[in-house]
């Protein structure tokens, strides 16, 4: 088993965590950028070495870094994502923070896309220093009949996340926005539809609604790429194309606890396998471990079936959750799995989420998590 590097967002800057080859010892370096807002920190898988970061300040404001050199040294992109000035009669649009970053296809070196908040989708052809606007989402005639345009209540702000390429062809993408649901191009970026079908929208009157939904995390999985799962504000879904009706298989979750969460996270090799994490989604949405008990959920039959992985974890009274971006896998065997909290914390489970240990306490609110 190689060591294990994990990329650590928080609300006040970046860490990053490194482990043996046993995943036993890890060792916690930083920070990067102190005091500043870090939504997202990623590795480019295609070089092994580029880490771009998603950061906010009070004076420079949204913005994407760069690192060539493990992250010693930083710089900032040359045009970070922005959108077209408006014309007459246009609505006024501006990114308050880059959200999400993702690398572009494996055979499209430099190529990147983030997403923004409010709803945008840009992209970068060198590396992340310079970023366009994908016009045919951000001047799309529909965008805000999609989103809720400024009437959009997201907490938080609404965001585009969950950019997701398809490894078999880099013209076909997906994302989510919160509000808006999940979309698919087959031609990067020039056109979109809505690919909600199936996906509840109990915030809304009873009806079936094609658009306005709100994905909480959406992943593609690695082992199958023709299967999505999505973690939805309302429920668990699985789509397996080329189907466009997703199936609530959160409705097999145990019924105290319920199918409500934030990240979703993939088996690398295991198509019918993914962990949740779930919160408390009832009427005030307190966004805590239900019932002040954490625990991971795992299903192997593709969502038939959830099994509790607690065993490490505290019994009661820790009232945290897992945002959408800090939860993650790594490929080692058996999988090892880790997640960051609101509280600062991070957890792992080098057996596939059976038994968890704490690594890291007294972090900021932690906003991301990835192995690199």
């Amino acid at each position: 088993m190689k060591p294990v590097t994990l990329l650590v967002g928080t609300r006040k800057g970046a860490w990053i965590l490194r482990s043996d080859s046993s995943r036993e010892q890890f060792e916690l370096s930083g920070p990067h950028r102190l005091g500043e807002m870090v939504h997202h920190f990623v590795q480019d898988p295609r070089d092994g070495g580029t880490l771009l970061m998603a950061t906010r300040t009070g004076h420079l404001g949204p913005t994407v870094l760069r690192s060539s050199d493990g992250g010693r040294t930083w710089i900032e992109a040359s045009k970070p994502p922005a959108f077209d000035k408006a014309t007459d009669g246009e609505r006024t649009r501006s990114v308050d923070h880059v959200f999400w970053l993702t690398a572009g296809h494996p055979g499209q070196a430099g190529t990147w896309y983030a997403g923004t908040s409010p709803q945008g989708l840009f992209r970068s052809i060198d590396g992340g220093d310079t970023w366009q606007g994908v016009r045919g989402l951000n001047n799309h005639p529909d965008l805000d009949t999609w989103t809720g345009g400024e009437k959009d209540g997201t907490p938080d702000g609404p965001k585009l996340h969950s950019v997701l390429v398809d490894p078999r062809d880099p013209e076909r993408l997906y994302f989510g926005m919160s509000s808006g649901g999940t979309f698919e191009s087959r031609d990067a970026g020039e056109t979109w539809r809505p690919l909600n079908r199936g996906v509840a929208m109990d915030f809304a009157p009873p009806g079936d609604y094609e658009f306005g939904h709100d994905p909480h995390c959406v992943v593609q999985h690695p082992a199958d790429p023709d299967r999505l799962y999505q973690q939805n504000h309302c429920g668990i879904y699985r789509l397996d194309r080329p189907s466009d009706t997703w199936v609530r298989i959160g409705d097999n979750m145990p019924k105290d606890v319920g199918d409500i969460g934030f990240p979703i996270v993939a088996h690398p090799r295991d198509p019918d396998t993914v962990w949740v994490f779930p919160m408390d989604g009832t009427s005030v949405w307190p966004r805590t471990t239900v019932g002040g008990k954490p625990a991971v959920f795992r299903t192997s039959d593709a969502g038939a079936t959830w099994v509790r992985q607690a065993r490490g974890f505290p019994s009661d009274q820790a009232w945290w959750t897992v945002m959408r971006q800090a939860m993650s896998a790594d490929r080692g065997e058996p999988v090892g799995l880790y997640l960051g909290t609101t509280q600062g914390e991070i957890w792992a489970s080098v057996d596939a989420g059976d038994t968890w240990r704490c690594l890291v306490r007294h972090l900021p609110r932690i906003f991301s998590l990835e192995v690199a």
